[in-house]
């Protein structure tokens, strides 16, 4: 098309596209150019007409129209097709005058086109025209001479979509009617296109040599070829007899042409076809025209006759057969014996060459057109014909093919029934056909089985069949002698092979196979061909009757044909029928044949025991059962009874020698070792049985036989005979049904149920076999009857019922090879087959204990993963069954209804734990699913309403929960108990047993669900029912503090499973679900309040929903508990108006009760826990109000103040009482919480004494913390105590001066004293108890009172009296109370609740700074002598370090360094974690405070004990990846933001929300204070760990610390305080530098300190500035100094800076340097040199001298190297 993608020149003008061209072009002349096609001269366009003249052209066609002909004139074959299609599209589309415009252009580009190369263009040119036609249709007539030809040829193109589009179209332009009458029409100019493009036109003609390939011009010119042929044979059948001779001259030139007659020699096998079949239309609509070229018509075809090509062999061989009927005299024109015999004998010897099904149909019609001069001498010539046909037949193609096979056979036979019938009575002739050509073929078919296949003995039976029938109604006396003749002569000669091949002792199995079937058909009167074999068009001879073929074959195929396997097996009643049928030419010589192989064989059998020869007997027996052969075989043997047999059968055997033959003869056979295909013996037993007279004698037969003589495997052989042939059923029925065989059954099944319990050693297949037989007899079915009696077959399921049963009793082991398998297989056969029958009670109960088995655990059924598999299918199976029965389904059925009851005691038994319950709802699915294939729709209803337990029955579920879900609501205050009710615990339970409210709630979950699915309505609110226990079961879960594992599994798995609350309301209509939540909660109250609030919580139900329950206020008063509950649960989501009201309700009660009803719950109690309610959500701002009820309190204080529990035991105290005191403590609580008003001093006192003394009662009482509502309050105590400690922790100058005036330092002296001294030690005493998590019940206390505790001012802590706690061998310097306060909080630190870690850690924080004084006052016993003195931070501190390491190691020892560990809060590794950090945290604090001398001790101790290496791997596990605060992430992008390191961490004991962050920024927390205290050796430990632990260091602390460091650093220095004499320091916070300047008298020194960018890992670099007066090796020194002192010391720059100051001015002051360490002060120790030589005088530091002998081995002074003393 021209390169598209190419740059274009500049000016250049000419379009790449042709198409443009085209316009172009029109534009300027006004015209189509008229492009004319390659014809055969220029100057003859009659047929491919170019239009010129513009003014027609513009006047005729619409500009479109003009675009798209001139597209369709381009070469490429896309523009083509699009044009084409596009032209399709406007034909359809545009108005008819339009269309009619183009018409005069259309046969030009249709001539061109419909020829083009490519065939989707030609199938769119065809789809084309039809559109156009359809359009313009008569209007198309002026131009279809032009047309015609071409469209002729389109119709036969090669390519047949085009080919059925051009059909298409020339149908649409006529109707059948006319379409000989348009031929007839164009038909000159039709014959005229067609003779030019086979005469004239040439390859290089069609197509232009210059622009298409050779390859393409040839595969055209051949197309076009092979299209005019075929048009002009559609052109020869189209036209009417009457125009035919018009065209005669027409032909007469085509067929003088020799080019013509070459196409029948053509290479291309397509033009070869066309041209044969042009031949056969000539021959048959021109024959005299033919008849004058015979001279070339005769050798085309005859000479062409081994043309193998299956494209041209049909057209050939009709166009021979055309050829020899229409031209009498073609055999002058070819030599027949020399060439046309020969190729005809060799395509027939190699079996037509893989077309046998085409060739072989059309040899009876040759040989029957041959002339008799062709064919003399005739016998030679038959005998070689027919010799080649049966050597086509041996060849391997034929053999494989069955269609090609029964062609050659068929033709065989066709040709020579017509040889015989032309050739009677020349007896050489017949002998020749018979001995030479018939029986040898059949010998040869014999021999192979393949040839078998190809129905050669039907045909042989239908030919005999023929000439017996013409012998018996033939008049003329010899021709039927001589068919006489002929069928003696073949009998003889059959039967000659037939004994040739049986008398052998080995004969050949094929053989003997062969003969047996062919026997059998030969048997039959007449063999139906039809009903085996696809229809063949068969030759019929005149002198056969039809009429007598028809009947015979009705007879035939009435009766049917039973073939089993490879045997043909013909039913023994067949032979009954046909015996006379069998025309007397056949029976006699069959029935001798047939004895004598009986007799041949039968010698065998006895005298060799051949297999073979007795197979052989069986089916000779099975189609010719006659007592007459029977008799034969017995011979003159006497009959003997060998044991006393019961007198009929004696008599029997007497009468009949077939029953004789059975008990002398077959009996042994049946019992000699066990063959294993011993059927055909079982055939012989039928056989014999076929002859006695009625099935009576039958029965006693086999009644005698199966009492002893007949084994098991045989009889399972008769019944699956029996079962196979209804003819054979029916001569055992009596048998079958009868007494003997049912108890054997029923004998036979229970001793294969109880096998496992004898100790037979019995083969897998003795058992397999015998249950196959049960099988067999439970499952098949006759006419929708049991084979055997019915009791027999109820008995049998009895039997396998109780031996399943048995099955959970044994072991797996025992189970994988007990029964139950073979049972599994015998019941599901029984299922799958009982389609009509209904099902038996007992088979019910089978089916029940099935589904039992598989909806119980492993655990408990011992079966293996198998059987359960098997079991599954086979109760589904059953199931199926149960429901597709007629009738009320449920109400008949007992398996639905036991199963029912079975799963209803199953759930509420409290039995299961979490894998029984999923197998057993797994279970119910499946059954369910089927349950809902029913047609009763209301069977799964009925069956889920059965399931469902009564009211009663889920309020004793729901009352055996246990209650410890009450502690969370106790305690956050939204439920209140005034009584007793914690009756079950888990511990009391088995741990692994799930309640049964849990099970059945899952269960009729599960039910529901499925049945919803499914869109079933329950009856009763069942839906709102459940739905309401789900909920009940789902809030008992989520209230439970610590739910055990188990618990937690089955929520998991409710999810897992779908059932969930949105699920179930999604599915179904659950209206009424609320109002029935609402009435359980008003009733009961407890968790049903609890469910409402969830729901609205999360947002499953608006609180408007609520709403329209609780219009009437009033309506829940009297209060009862559900009442109180019920609002309690409210309060969260009423209005503001609401709640006032509900306030409104309550405050009246609250002033005129009597003591017994201040503690009622419709008295003061309940209305105060309402009010508390109310208030607790803040919704409460009236003061005067909130005053109001304190004064009542006051009130009740007065009146009844045996009430108020203040320091009493509380062990005989009531529930009533407890609950009220709870309820004011509340409500103190809240009210300094939330009331603003100032309080007056009698408040403070009552609030503030009661508080104490509350506090005292709960010091006294706490062995009794387990009963509940003790815990309770001391809970509340403690949380009031902790909310006045944050009052006056939080008071500023502002509040207090609303305070009376000596409230202050009455709370300081008095009531904080005295809270500290109660609180303090009743942690040492609550702590030394079993400590459990801070989540149980039992430490609930520990909150409010660790919270009260880090209050505790440190002067109070300094002076509690605790019992002295010292450990032997401590080193201390601390006084004993100090000693004693760290001994005894110290190990809490390790206590497995978080509340009392962090109170502790608040409490030693307070004290560290404390400690360090103590040590700085003994350092001086520290000498100088130690080696390198290391000094110990608080023992007791360390000695609980040392502890949290090892159990660090275990938690977080095998994670590699870098790797983020996310610890589970509060779980017991979170509290060793935190436990180890804050210890660390108080260590740092304590190092912090210590002087920078002590800290050299302390850093040192930490370096030998290598703590601190164990910290820093921690860290790197414990701190994240990213220490952001998430929520900042956004907010702050454009600042900094904050991270763990910038924001201080709040350790809060209430506050859990924020409990995931607390390990990874305390973490954080102490790596700062590490690398802030303790750089110098974090500094160490990174230089010497490894180098994937040092990258990851470097790169997290440069990101996320050291930033904040030198900020600090660097801002400590500008803040600083520290004045030096003689030294001034600057600091620049963005360069990170800190400038010193050091002046004395005239020297000037000033140094420059720069801070790395992963400070403090990085080395400080000291760079100088400006050095006056100083010599450089001092300088250098010094720099070195002040580099040394920065990079190995633990402090600050300033301490740094104040060091390196003291060195400087101790050597200008005359002090000289250590000449060890180059440094007048030591680094670590800060002591001066002493220790001098006393022969060079010079002065070293102990300590540095100590390490020069230690490392030098010599105790030399390091300058004079003489001895040091």
């Amino acid at each position: 098309m021209g390169g598209k993608n190419k740059q274009r020149t500049k000016g250049n003008l000419r379009p790449s596209n042709s198409g443009r061209a085209a316009e172009l072009l029109a534009k300027e002349q006004g015209t189509v150019p008229g492009f004319i096609g390659f014809g055969t001269s220029q100057s003859d366009l009659g047929y491919v007409p170019a239009i010129q003249g513009a003014e027609e052209i513009d006047s005729l066609v619409d500009s479109d129209f003009r675009m798209v002909l001139r597209k369709l004139s381009k070469k490429d074959v896309t523009t083509k097709l699009k044009a084409m299609q596009e032209f399709g599209t406007m034909c359809t589309e545009r108005d008819t005058e339009i269309v009619k415009g183009v018409l005069p252009y259309w046969p030009r580009i249709f001539c061109k086109i419909s020829l083009d190369h490519d065939r989707r263009v030609r199938e769119a040119t065809q789809q084309a025209f039809e559109k156009l036609i359809l359009k313009v249709k008569k209007h198309l007539a002026p131009y279809l001479k032009s047309l015609m030809g071409y469209w002729l040829m389109a119709q036969c193109d090669t390519y047949t979509p085009a080919a059925c589009a051009a059909k298409d179209a020339f149908e649409a332009a006529f109707p059948p009617s006319k379409q000989p009458e348009a031929i007839a029409f164009c038909k000159d100019e039709i014959t005229s296109v067609l003779q030019d493009h086979l005469i004239k036109e040439t390859p290089d003609t069609l197509s232009d040599p210059q622009t298409v390939a050779e390859e393409e011009r040839e595969a055209k010119f051949y197309r076009v070829v092979t299209c005019s042929l075929l048009a002009l044979k559609k052109l020869l059948c189209l036209l009417p007899d009457n125009e035919l001779d018009s065209l005669e001259e027409k032909f007469k030139s085509l067929l003088s042409q020799n080019k013509f007659w070459k196409y029948g020699k053509h290479s291309i096998p397509q033009i070869r076809s066309a041209y044969f079949e042009l031949v056969s239309a000539l021959c048959e609509r021109i024959p005299q025209l033919m008849k004058e070229e015979a001279s070339k018509v005769s050798p085309s075809v005859l000479l062409s006759i081994d043309d193998s090509d299956p494209i041209v062999c049909p057209a050939l061989w009709e166009a021979v057969l055309y050829t020899l009927t229409t031209i009498e005299d073609c055999w002058l024109h070819v030599n027949a014996k020399k060439s046309v015999f020969p190729k005809l004998s060799a395509v027939i010897r190699e079996g037509g060459r893989g077309l046998a099904t085409v060739i072989y149909p059309y040899l009876l019609p040759f040989i029957s057109k041959l002339p008799q001069t062709i064919t003399d001498p005739k016998l030679d010539f038959f005998k070689n014909f027919l010799t080649s046909v049966v050597a086509g037949l041996s060849t391997e193609r034929i053999k494989t093919s069955f269609s090609e096979c029964s062609a050659v056979i068929s033709a065989f036979f066709e040709c020579l029934r017509f040889i015989m019938q032309q050739n009677l009575g020349e007896e050489e002739i017949e002998e020749m056909l018979v001995n030479d050509q018939l029986i040898p073929f059949i010998d040869a078919v014999l021999k192979d089985p393949r040839l078998q296949d190809g129905q050669l003995f039907n045909h042989l039976a239908e030919t005999l069949s023929s000439w017996e029938t013409k012998a018996n109604v033939e008049k003329d006396d010899k021709t039927a002698h001589s068919l006489d003749k002929v069928l003696l002569n073949f009998w003889e000669r059959l039967s000659e092979i037939c004994v040739e091949k049986i008398n052998e002792p080995e004969a050949d199995v094929k053989s003997v196979s062969g003969v047996s079937n062919l026997l059998q058909v030969l048997q039959k009167p007449k063999s139906s061909l039809k009903s085996n074999k696809k229809k063949v068009g068969k030759v019929r001879f005149t002198d056969e009757l039809p009429e007598s073929n028809k009947e015979n074959e009705k007879c035939v195929s009435s009766e049917g044909e039973n073939s089993e396997g490879s045997e043909l097996m013909t039913e023994p009643s067949l032979t009954h029928n046909c015996s006379d049928l069998i025309s007397p030419l056949r029976k006699k010589p069959l029935e001798d044949l047939v004895c004598k192989l009986a007799m041949m064989s039968f010698n065998y059998v006895n005298e060799q025991k051949s297999e073979q020869h007795l197979r052989f007997l069986s089916t000779l027996l099975s189609s010719f059962s006659s007592t007459q052969v029977f008799k034969m075989l017995l011979g003159d043997e006497k009959w003997s009874i060998v044991k006393a047999k019961p007198l009929e059968i004696a008599r029997l055997a007497q009468k009949n020698p077939a029953v004789r033959f059975l008990y002398q003869k077959l009996i042994g056979w049946l019992n000699e070792d066990p063959r294993k295909e011993a059927g055909f013996l079982v055939d012989i037993l039928y056989s014999a049985l076929h002859c006695c007279d009625n099935n009576m004698e039958r029965k006693y037969v086999l009644d005698d036989l199966i009492e002893g003589d007949l084994k098991w495997n045989s009889i399972l052989q008769v019944i699956e005979k029996a079962c196979s042939s209804s003819d054979k059923h029916a001569l055992v029925t009596p048998w079958l049904k009868g007494e003997i065989v049912g108890e054997k059954l029923v004998t036979l099944a229970d001793h294969l149920c109880n096998k496992d319990l004898e100790s037979s050693v019995s083969s897998e297949s003795y058992f397999s076999e015998r249950w196959a037989l049960l099988s067999l007899v439970l499952s098949q079915h006759i006419k929708n009857d049991y084979l055997i009696g019915e009791v027999y077959v109820e008995r049998i399921i009895v039997k396998l019922h109780e031996t399943l049963s048995k099955a959970k009793e044994l072991s797996e082991a025992e189970n994988n090879d007990s029964s139950v398998s073979f049972i599994c297989d015998v019941a599901y056969n029984y299922f799958s087959s009982a389609k009509g029958c209904l099902l038996m009670p007992s088979s019910e109960d089978l089916l029940l204990t099935l589904f039992q088995l598989c909806a119980q655990s492993k655990e408990k059924t011992h079966l293996p993963d198998f059987l359960i598999c098997k079991l599954k299918n086979t109760w589904l199976c059953g199931v199926n069954l149960l429901i597709h029965q007629t009738g009320n389904t449920y109400k008949q059925s007992t398996f639905l209804c036991l199963s029912a009851l079975w799963l209803k005691n199953q759930v509420q038994s409290s039995s299961l734990d979490i894998k029984s319950l999923q197998v057993l709802l797994s279970a119910v699915d499946d059954l369910l699913n089927t349950l809902l294939e029913s047609e009763d729709t209301n069977l799964l209803g009925v069956y889920i309403g059965s399931v469902m337990p009564s009211n009663s029955e889920w309020e004793k579920m729901r009352q055996s929960l246990p209650m410890q879900w009450l502690h969370r609501p106790l305690l956050e205050g939204r439920l209140s108990l005034n009584y007793e009710c914690f009756k079950t615990d888990f511990k009391e339970q088995d741990t692994k047993k799930l309640p049964s409210h849990l099970c059945t709630s899952a269960l009729l979950s599960k039910m529901i669900l499925v049945a919803l699915k499914k869109e079933i309505v329950l009856e009763n609110n069942e839906l709102e029912k459940i739905i309401a226990e789900l909920l009940y079961s789902l809030q008992w879960y989520e209230e439970l503090d610590n739910p055990p594992i188990f618990l937690t599994g089955f929520c998991e798995m409710l999810q897992k499973m779908n059932i969930t609350y949105d699920n179930l309301c999604g599915l179904g209509n659950t209206s009424g679900l609320l109002q029935l939540l609402f009435n359980r909660s008003m009733e009961n109250g407890t968790l049903w309040s609890l469910i409402i609030a969830k729901l609205i919580l999360s947002r499953s139900v608006s609180s408007d929903e609520v709403k329209r329950h609780y219009r009437r206020k009033e309506g829940f008063f009297p209060l009862t508990e559900g009442n109180m509950h019920t609002i309690q649960s409210l309060c969260p989501f009423l209005s503001k108006e609401d709640k006032k009201e509900f306030i409104a309700q309550c405050i009246p009660p609250l002033l005129a009760w009597t003591k017994e009803d201040l503690c009622s719950t419709n008295g003061g109690f309940g209305h105060l826990a309402i009010f508390n309610s109310c208030l607790q959500t803040r919704s409460i701002d009236d003061g005067e109000l909130l005053h109001g009820i304190l004064k009542i309190l006051i009130s009740w204080k007065k009146d009844h103040e045996d009430i108020f529990l203040f320091s009493c035991n509380l062990s005989e105290v009531s529930p009533e009482i407890l609950g009220v005191n709870i309820e004011i403590i509340r409500f103190l609580s809240l009210f300094l919480k939330y009331c603003s008003s100032p309080l007056a001093e009698s408040e403070w006192d009552f609030i503030m004494c009661s508080m104490l003394a509350w506090l005292e009662t709960t010091s006294e009482n706490h062995a009794l913390y387990s009963v509940p509502l003790i815990q309770l309050f001391a809970c509340v105590s403690c949380g009031l105590a902790c909310e006045l400690s944050a009052f006056f922790d939080s008071a500023t100058l502002d509040t207090i001066g609303n305070l009376p005036v000596n409230l202050i330092s009455e709370w300081k002296e008095f009531f904080s004293q005295g809270i500290h001294s109660l609180l303090l030690p009743l942690l040492v005493t609550v702590t030394e108890s079993e400590d459990t998590s801070e989540t149980s019940f039992q430490n609930a206390m520990l909150k409010p009172m660790c919270e009260t505790l880090t209050y505790i001012p440190k002067d109070q802590l300094l002076s509690q009296k605790l019992p002295s706690r010292l450990v032997a061998g401590q080193k201390t310097n601390l006084p004993e109370y100090l000693q004693t306060l760290l001994n005894t909080l110290a190990p809490l630190l390790l206590y497995r609740a978080r509340p009392v870690q962090i109170a502790v850690y608040h409490m030693l924080y307070k004290l560290m700074p404390e400690l360090p004084q103590y040590d700085q006052d003994n350092l001086k016993s520290y000498g100088d002598e130690e080696e390198e003195p290391a000094l110990s931070p608080p023992a007791a501190l360390m000695s609980l370090l040392r502890t949290q390491e090892d159990l660090l190691e275990n938690v977080l020892g095998c994670i590699p360094v870098g790797q983020i560990v996310t610890i589970k809060p509060l779980s017991e590794d979170f509290c060793f974690v935190l436990g180890y950090l804050l210890t660390w945290k108080l260590i740092l604090t304590f190092f912090k405070a210590a002087s920078s001398q002590l800290r050299a001790l302390y850093s040192m101790y930490l370096r030998k004990t290598k703590s601190l290496n164990k910290l820093l791997y921690h860290l790197f596990r414990l701190m994240p990846e990213n220490p952001t605060y998430a929520e900042t992430a956004i907010e702050l992008s454009n600042k900094d933001p904050k991270t763990f390191f910038t924001e201080e961490l709040q350790l809060s004991i209430r506050e859990t929300a924020t409990l995931p962050y607390h390990i990874p920024h305390l973490a954080c927390s102490v790596y700062h204070m590490t690398l802030k205290d303790l750089p110098a050796m974090v500094r160490l430990w990174w230089n010497s760990s490894e180098k994937r632990v040092f990258n990851i260091v470097d790169r997290f602390t440069s990101k996320y610390v050291s930033n904040v460091l030198s900020f600090q650093e660097i801002s400590s220095v500008q803040t600083s305080t520290q004045l030096f004499n003689g030294m001034t320091v600057k600091a620049r916070a963005t360069t990170r530098e800190v400038m010193a300047t050091y002046t004395i008298e005239d020297i000037v020194i000033e140094l420059i300190i720069q801070l790395p960018s992963n400070y403090p890992l990085g080395s400080i670099t000291v760079e100088s500035g400006k050095r006056v007066g100083v010599a450089v090796q001092q300088w250098r020194n010094w720099m070195l100094q002040l580099s040394t002192y920065l990079t190995h010391q633990n402090g600050s720059i300033m301490e740094g800076l104040a060091l390196w100051k003291n060195n400087v001015d101790k050597r200008f002051e005359g002090v000289e340097d250590c000449m060890i360490c180059f440094s007048v002060i030591h680094g670590f120790n800060y002591s001066l040199p002493k220790k001098a030589c006393r022969t060079c005088k010079k002065k070293f530091h102990s300590a540095c001298l100590y390490k020069w002998f230690t490392s030098s081995n010599k105790s030399t002074c390091p300058l004079c190297r003489e001895t040091f003393f």
